[in-house]
């Protein structure tokens, strides 16, 4: 089965790349990356991989390791074109997060949006994280004038996290962890028919993340063929959860 990843050319999470990624190939499925413009190889937030601050908040070593692998990997340096693209062509979409200045490009991208309409009509799995939900949001129904989640039960990057982010690295970064004055919490929830019911926070977390083998701290919210999830802990249940979303509909 094929697998579509949007990405920006530049900043996205290593993480929420790269654990989807290698977790969809090792079940045997293909993905496939596109970039606005055909061909470019893009590039994760380098402080991802460096350590945001004094070397923490950085993605884990595993991902890093991943990411490592994708980055040599035929696909990830064969982009295809946002708007080349033909959806029909594919069995699932994933949408990636990241918070730094490079995602304004895929985030909000009109002609992404379009593309992911129309691959929304489709009924097909999608899986979203972290920033990547704003993509739905801002995604109109082909039917309506109403956001595709605007039914839907979902989570995303919760305030009260994004906050933390940013409170603790203003003083040194600025609005590094703020990619718009609102935040990705408001504008989900503003996109929602009834945001009281529909809207999943989750439990707060900070620091502990899921792993491959302990999804303790992960949480991910599912309504039919759609799957969301809030941040970079939570990646290795949202690549399960998206597999079982995907070989389901096989």
């Amino acid at each position: 089965m094929r697998v579509l990843v949007p990405l920006p050319d530049n900043d996205f999470d290593v993480t929420e790349v790269a654990v989807p990624w290698r977790l969809i190939t090792d079940a045997g499925h293909q993905v496939v990356f596109a970039t606005e413009h055909a061909g470019v190889v893009p590039q994760a937030d380098p402080r991802l991989l460096a350590g945001v601050l004094f070397g923490q908040l950085g993605a884990e070593p595993e991902p890093k390791a991943f990411y490592r692998e994708l980055e040599a990997s035929p696909e990830f340096r064969a982009t295809q074109a946002w708007s080349e693209l033909d959806m029909t062509q594919f069995d699932g979409l994933i949408l990636p997060g990241g918070h730094a200045p490079g995602m304004r490009q895929y985030l909000g991208s009109i002609e992404l949006q379009q593309q992911i309409a129309r691959f929304w009509a489709l009924n097909r799995p999608v899986g979203a994280i972290c920033h990547g939900v704003l993509v739905l949001a801002r995604t109109q129904d082909q039917d309506t004038s109403l956001s595709v989640l605007a039914r839907r039960n979902t989570t995303c990057l919760p305030k009260c996290m994004e906050r933390a982010g940013y409170l603790l690295t203003a003083w040194r970064l600025g609005r590094y962890y703020r990619t718009y004055p609102a935040y990705v919490e408001d504008e989900v929830r503003s996109a929602l028919i009834d945001p009281g019911s529909q809207f999943h926070r989750g439990p707060l977390e900070i620091a502990r993340r899921g792993t491959a083998t302990d999804h303790t701290h992960a949480f991910t919210v599912a309504d039919g063929n759609y799957l969301s999830a809030r941040w970079p802990g939570d990646a290795y249940l949202f690549a399960d959860r998206f597999l079982e979303l995907l070989t389901s509909k096989s």
